[in-house]
């Protein structure tokens, strides 16, 4: 496992832009959104004020957090943004969107979602197996929301498409509390994918 550090500077937070049937999404979400406040860590969301996306910024900002919403134009448009944030950046696409909240973020945590959600997670995962991220990945695995996708991973690892050692940068949390506590944890030196074809 990765060893502990001090747990500083933003966190990107992914997460449903719907807030689901189990009541607990919602529930971990302000948990989530509460935590990071308190702790001090910035959160980096995609600007929206609907959905799990707009409880987490909402109860940051009620602990008296910074957030910092990044939102595509055609959202904006929509009359999606969140207008109560510490600032809200506007991209031109959902792939700058995207490449923003990378590169702000010195931490990553998923909440349920759906195809967008799974989307951004399973990005950053890839990034660090190509060894261009190196912040902890830690998806909050509310009411064994994502049981299936760990199993799935087992699946890949069990089928020689993706190592063990890759595998293991996906970390899971049970409770806010936990994933807090992982985004304190530096994933390790992550062997570059393409180091077994030389």
């Amino acid at each position: 496992m990765g060893e502990e550090r001090a747990a500083t500077g933003p966190v990107a937070v992914y997460c449903g832009s719907s807030e689901g049937t189990d009541p607990s999404f919602a529930a971990a979400a302000r948990e989530l959104g509460t935590a990071l406040a308190e702790a001090g860590r910035t959160v980096v969301y995609g600007g929206g004020d609907v959905g799990l996306m707009g409880l987490v910024a909402d109860a940051a900002m009620d602990a008296g957090g910074t957030v910092i919403g990044v939102i595509p134009e055609h959202l904006v448009r929509h009359e999606l943004a969140h207008h109560r944030l510490t600032s809200l950046e506007v991209t031109a696409s959902m792939h700058e969107r995207k490449a923003r909240m990378a590169e702000l973020a010195t931490g990553f945590v998923a909440l349920p979602g759906g195809f967008g959600t799974f989307e951004e997670v399973l990005e950053i995962l890839t990034w660090t197996q190509l060894g261009l991220n190196a912040h902890p990945v830690v998806l909050l695995d509310v009411a064994d929301f994502y049981g299936g996708l760990f199993d799935f991973f087992d699946h890949a690892v069990s089928a020689g498409l993706l190592k063990e050692r890759h595998r293991g940068a996906a970390l899971r949390a049970s409770t806010v509390a936990e994933a807090v506590a992982l985004l304190g944890r530096s994933p390790g030196e992550v062997a570059p994918k393409w180091v077994d074809l030389v």
